[in-house]
Order: structure tokens, then sequence, then C-alpha cells
């Protein structure tokens, strides 16, 4: 995720509206902030968070080599387990390895596009949170504005782009690694949702195999937190990186859209109450979005094919319901 955030504190020029679109600036600059004290916040971070994913991890792989779907009662056991057996954390390093490797690798992609145009950014920082999945994702914080349409679209994009190409194939190896056991997601306390690109790759890779029959290795359940996350990230509205790609897309139906996003979750709060926190993130601060210097330079065509390339990795990776607790109000059955 990035956070545009180009008002107060940064000096700039500004183009007035009058301005020919032949003596814009190529280049905003902005002072690069305090490097140091951003890198030992990131560090620090990732370093929390690198022990709660291990610890969420060490759940997902102790259930997986007993043959059984994960519980949520156990998970903060691990914690208590760990501080008297550290090495009980090593079962969770495929699972934290590879999620922290598609999250890094997606925030990389946002830091490295703003490096591109001379944007000045943070690095990235992780959100450890001791849930069943260990982090609630990264983010950076782009300090400079931004001049157009094109290095918009660039930054909202390539951190998906990225992401998504390293989950597909961890989503591939962990699909080909899992386990056959018929009726143990059935009986689980959760059942994860199935993205497209899961069933797609499910169909080509163990033909045959319902998902709902597949105990899915922890490299595999990595995978599926960073193809939500992907999503999440896509979703057309507010800072949002879809949000983004939107506003450089159609910067005057940003709000508009934003709205109706908002709107539209909240009937699919019946099948998970998360999104009735995302509907509510948006209507709360979703609207605004920081303008670019020259809204007038339209994008180009290979941009607006990148643009559909993100479209199509928003279809592969969204679940309307990605998590379903039986007997709960919320339950499909």
């Amino acid at each position: 995720m990035s956070s545009v955030n180009g008002n107060g504190r940064v000096p700039v020029e500004v183009a007035p509206e009058e301005t020919p679109r032949a003596h814009m600036p190529r280049q905003v600059y902005a002072p690069p902030g305090n490097q140091g004290r951003s890198l030992a916040i990131a560090l620090a971070l990732l370093a929390l968070t690198i022990v709660t994913t291990l610890a969420a991890g060490a759940e997902f792989g102790i259930a997986y080599a007993r043959g059984q779907a994960p519980a949520f009662d156990s998970f903060f056991g691990v914690y208590a387990e760990a501080y008297h057996n550290p090495r009980v954390l090593l079962a969770g390093l495929s699972f934290a390895v590879t999620l922290l490797g598609i999250l890094l690798a997606h925030e990389l992609g946002h830091f490295f596009a703003c490096r591109h145009y001379e944007l000045s950014a943070s690095f990235p920082y992780f959100l450890p949170v001791p849930t069943m999945i260990g982090t609630m994702g990264a983010f950076i914080r782009i300090r400079s504005p931004i001049i157009n349409r094109k290095s918009l679209l660039d930054v909202g994009l390539s951190g998906p782009v990225v992401g998504f190409v390293l989950a597909i194939p961890a989503m591939a190896f962990g699909i080909l690694h899992s386990k056959i056991a018929p009726g143990a997601n059935a009986a689980a306390p959760f059942q994860f949702g199935v993205p497209l690109a899961m069933r797609i790759l499910l169909a080509l890779l163990r033909p045959g195999v319902e998902a709902g029959d597949l105990l899915l290795h922890p490299v595999a359940r990595a995978a599926w937190v960073g193809l939500f996350a992907t999503s999440l990230n896509l979703l057309p509205g507010g800072q949002l990186d879809g949000g983004h790609i939107l506003y450089s897309l159609a910067s005057g139906a940003h709000k508009r859209i934003t709205l109706v996003l908002a709107v539209a979750l909240l009937p699919l709060v019946y099948y998970w109450p998360g999104w009735g926190l995302w509907a509510i993130l948006l209507l709360a601060i979703g609207f605004r979005h920081p303008p670019l210097l020259d809204r007038r330079e339209p994008l180009d065509h290979k941009r607006q094919v990148w643009a559909l390339a993100g479209l199509a990795i928003f279809v592969l990776s969204f679940m309307p319901v990605p998590i379903v607790t039986p007997g709960h109000w919320w339950s499909l059955s």
C-alpha cells in the first residue's frame, strides 16, 4: 500500500492552471526526510513482524504436519510455548518467509517506482499484529506530490504487480505440496475462501481435487494471504493502490466511485464482517486524494493496458467471502 502525502510540509513548485504543458516540470523534488530514523523504524517493525508471522506460521506448520486444519484457539498458545521453547517458531519459517517476501516485494515495487520518478518516500513499514496471519500488511509513505497521471499509475500499480508475480509461483508450489484430506476443512473452526487464481492453479496442478479437500501447505497459506492483501489494495477507491489507479484514469470520478464502492461493500458484511471496516474507512477518509500537479496530460496506450492488467489481477485475487466461521451469523451454511 502506498500513502500519498504531498500537503503542508513539502515545498514544491506548483504550476498554475494556465501554464503550458511544455513548461511543466518533469520531476518534483522534496526533502528526503530523516532517512536514518525512517530506516530504524522500518527495521524495528520488520523485526516484530518476523516474530508475529513466525508465530502465526508455526500454527499453520504444526497443524499441517499433523494433517489437521488450523484452529483459532491455539494461535495465542504458540506465543506462550515460544517463550519457553523459541525453537517452536521454526515451524513457521516457510509461512513467514513467503508472506514477508510477497509483502516486501509489493512495497519495494512502490518504493523503486518512487525512486524512478525522484519522489521522496519512506522505507516500507510493516504492521505486526498477533493474529492468525501475524500482520496487517505494510505501507510506504510518499512525501512528495505526484506530478502527472503517468507517474501516479506507475507508483500505484507497481506494488500489486510485483507482489502478484511472487504470490502465483508460491501458490503453485504450495498446492503441489499440499495434502489431500477429505473432510478436514469441513470440520475446521474457520474456512478460507478460494480466489480465482487458486482455482485455476488447482485445476492445472491437481486436477480432480476439490479445494475443500486440500490441506494447504504453509507456503500456500502465505500465498493466499498475499493474494488477499493484493485484492484489498486494488479496491478502486480512496488512497488504496486501486484508488491511485482510478485517479490516474478518471480523477473526476474518483469520489463518486469511492462512495459507490463503500456502499457496495455493506451487503457483504453479512458474509464477512471485515467488509464493514473497509466500508467505514472508505467513507471516513477515502474521498480525499492529493491532486496531481498536471491532470491534463492523458495516459498513454501502454499504461491503459497496464491498468487493465491491474483489473485482471484484482479479479484473480478478490474473494467476496475470504473467511467463513461456521455457526456464526456471517456463516454461509
